[in-house]
């Protein structure tokens, strides 16, 4: 470590001690509690007396040393498992709306148990968002008995549930679900046509597990429910084929960065005469330009086992941050579908979206939330921007030893491979297990095929097995184990060294402990950090090291020519390049990309904030007609909320055709974000009118037919999708245009 990392590397320890000693008071007077003594009937009693003051106005504040003391002693009977001091740290700081990180292995699923317990105590729910469906049953599971000791209910939320089995888990004290699931069924709640069917209470106080990757990587997706229409048919074949006949840099290119694709003069003249559509660029033609451009953008952006996979017939995304299946997600329709057509495939994504609603929104409908994970001071200063959160670094229960090498820079990809093989080769003979995050399916599988040849036989876990999980993260710190996986593997599921043998783990651990290798550098220093922390868990030893190449898609992306000396951009080299100035420039690559993505993510969320302004006005009016029991009858109030729910559905249909071109807007040096605004704005204020003329002209038909006591809404044209779905949308196709118009 140099200089100028050293220091900065004290400026932050100074710093974390500086905001931890705020906590160092709380932390003796929860110890000076000395509740061994206490029975277990005693313990029930009291917790049942913080219930009471809780419920009758006293603060959470004043109530949290004796709440979290009483906490952690049921967990020490309960569980086996006595909370450390720093873990009633992190609590502490969870209670008080932080972000806290703490690393690989420190237990932050019982840290959250105190403050879950303590705001749990008002009777008004409290819900832990965790990382899948997996470990939002495995943490319910393992600490639902401290919960209910203290007298607290606890419940989970996977897929499968029925609308009865949802809304008892949301009834329960404490419920474990995923933001996903959560969202989701906050979607179909806001479409209900009965209170009764409604899943959610109103929301209070949310603890995110794994924040980092769901406030930050996630945090713009869209949820989306949809409800079935008609097909009308689509000519994505055709398109798909024509996308192959043009040649790139003739009829298309990208542009500077390779984020996105666009026609020449030669290719637009090409496809009109293909096409014979005349010009491409007049308005009657727009939705064939924008199957073009789909189809174009499919076939030369979007790679097989790398951006998305076939699995049983069916497309499947990849998740661009882990490598796994990004489960019930979809492109905009536009690119599903073409996506679909490139692949040979019949296109099943149509659908009439009748409400969406970002992962960063729907937090924000919680009066309060903290969040925890390992990795987030990398992005503190988004996480305190865009959320009011301040990250907590919470200190080891342990000291970290793990020893995180210098990257190893070649100069092509070939020979980066080669020296990985051999690196794998050479420790794997000395039984010490490695674990080697790749960035993609298609690497991952590549390089477990060079092994193989090698003689190195390895587990390997991607998007196409990744059911397997947990079995192969079990494996994965044994002797002589070789894991070959995407990014984050395992995430919330702890590599233990020997696979929890006492005797192997002493035996790996004289080896060095786990070995973690990365084969690419990622676009924040964050996620590979991620990475770096499989390794080194409370105290073990362990050690990182990352190969990368000047020919790796970020660098190559990002200003190469800018940032390496011209003599090295064509040179060929087997070995390392050992100058620090390389370091230092991929280092700075890696800083500028993040900067970048942070101001794009800010940028469209000018978009997003807009529409969900006029989303929660609109569902605030929705609401006041599904509980209104005194002046609207049965049939009033049904006729009302279809033509509410049919009228927003228009607008965000509208919305998305306006966004799809409003990029367009800056070549005429219009502010695009203004245009939206303005347009939206017009047509939102449009929709009460729109309303009142539909509901009135229903119910006057109904009335003129007279009063029936069963009235069949197929028939009159009022009912509602007879099968809805959801899932999200991948958005990196809106990023790039994002970037590419400097949005």
């Amino acid at each position: 470590m140099n200089f100028a990392s050293k220091l900065v590397q004290k400026v932050k320890e100074r710093f974390v001690q500086h905001h931890l000693k705020s906590y160092t008071d709380k932390l003796r007077e929860i110890q000076a509690l000395k509740l061994e003594s206490w029975d277990d009937d005693r313990l029930q009693a009291e917790s049942l007396k913080l219930k009471n003051k809780a419920q009758s106005g006293v603060p959470l504040d004043d109530l949290l040393v004796e709440a979290f003391a009483i906490a952690g002693e049921t967990a020490s009977r309960v569980l086996g498992m006595r909370p450390f001091d720093v873990q009633y740290t992190a609590g502490t700081a969870l209670h008080e709306r932080n972000l806290v990180e703490m690393q690989t292995g420190e237990g932050k699923t019982l840290s959250a148990v105190m403050p879950a317990y303590l705001n749990a105590l008002q009777g008004k729910g409290v819900h832990i968002l965790t990382f899948n469906d997996y470990l939002a049953g495995r943490d319910a599971e393992w600490m639902g008995p401290v919960y209910r000791f203290l007298g607290l209910t606890v419940g989970f939320v996977k897929d499968g549930m029925t609308t009865e089995e949802r809304q008892r888990a949301y009834a329960a004290d404490i419920t474990y679900v995923t933001a996903k699931q959560a969202g989701f069924d906050y979607l179909r709640d806001t479409i209900s046509m009965k209170p009764d069917a409604i899943v959610h209470r109103p929301f209070h106080f949310a603890i995110v597990d794994e924040a980092d990757s769901l406030l930050i990587d996630e945090a713009r997706v869209p949820l989306v429910i949809a409800g079935e229409v008609a097909t009308t048919g689509g000519d994505g074949s055709r398109m798909a084929k024509l996308a192959r006949e043009l040649q790139l840099g003739e009829d298309y290119d990208f542009d500077e960065n390779k984020r996105n694709v666009f026609l020449t003069e030669t290719g637009a003249e090409k496809a009109e005469q293909l096409l014979r559509s005349g010009n491409l660029y007049e308005a009657h033609n727009s939705h064939l330009l924008t199957a073009l451009n789909c189809a174009l953008h499919a076939e030369a952006l979007l790679k097989k086992d790398v951006d998305y996979m076939i699995r049983d017939g069916k497309l499947e995304l990849i998740d661009l941050h882990t490598g796994r299946v990004a489960e019930n997600r979809h492109w905009p329709d536009g690119l599903q579908a073409a996506v679909e057509a490139k692949e040979g495939m019949v296109s099943n994504s149509s659908g009439k979206i009748l409400g969406t609603i970002t992962l960063q929104h729907f937090l924000s409908l919680y009066p309060k939330f903290s969040g925890m994970t390992a990795t987030a001071q990398d992005s503190a200063d988004e996480f305190d921007e865009t959320y009011s959160l301040r990250v907590v670094q919470i200190p080891p229960n342990r000291p970290r030893i793990r020893i995180d090498h210098e990257s190893r820079i070649f100069t092509h990809k070939e020979a980066k491979l080669k020296a990985l093989v051999k690196e794998i080769v050479d420790v794997h003979a000395t039984k010490r297990p490695i674990l080697i995050g790749t960035s993609s399916v298609e690497e991952s599988d590549h390089l477990a095929e060079l092994l193989k040849k090698s003689g190195v036989p390895c587990h390997v876990l991607n998007a196409k097995n990744d059911e397997k999980e947990a079995e192969i993260i079990s494996k994965a710190g044994e002797l002589g184990a070789v894991t070959v996986s995407t990014n984050m593997a395992g995430r919330g599921v702890d590599i233990r060294l020997g696979g929890g043998d006492p005797i192997q783990a002493e035996q790996v651990a004289e080896l060095g402990g786990l070995y973690v290798i990365g084969t690419h550098m990622n676009e924040s220093a964050r996620i590979d950090n991620q990475l770096r922390g499989r390794a080194g868990r409370q105290g073990d030893p362990g050690s990182s090291r990352f190969y990368v190449c000047l020919e790796d898609e970020l660098i190559s992306r990002f200003g190469i020519e800018k940032a390496i000396p011209e003599a090295y951009r064509t040179k060929r080299q087997d070995e390392p390049l050992e100058a620090s100035v390389f370091h230092k420039k991929t280092d700075h690559i890696q800083r500028v990309v993040m900067g970048q993505n942070f101001e794009t993510r800010k940028t469209l969320n000018k978009y997003s904030d807009m529409l969900e302004e006029q989303r929660r006005i609109h569902q605030e009016q929705r609401d006041e007609v599904l509980y209104n029991d005194d002046t609207l009858s049965a049939t009033e109030k049904y006729v009302r909320l279809h033509h509410m729910d049919r009228a927003w559905s228009d607008h965000l249909a509208y919305v998305s055709y306006i966004r799809e071109g409003i990029h367009l807007e800056s070549l005429a040096n219009r502010n695009p974000v203004d245009e939206f605004h303005h347009r939206i704005i017009h047509a939102f204020e449009q929709l009460p009118d729109k309303i009142e003329k539909e509901t009135a002209k229903s119910l006057s038909k109904l009335n003129a037919k007279g009063a029936q006591d069963e009235i069949d809404w197929e028939k009159e044209g009022l009912k509602g999708p007879s099968r809805t779905w959801t899932y999200l949308i991948q958005d990196q196709f809106i990023e790039k245009k994002a970037n590419i118009f400097g949005l």
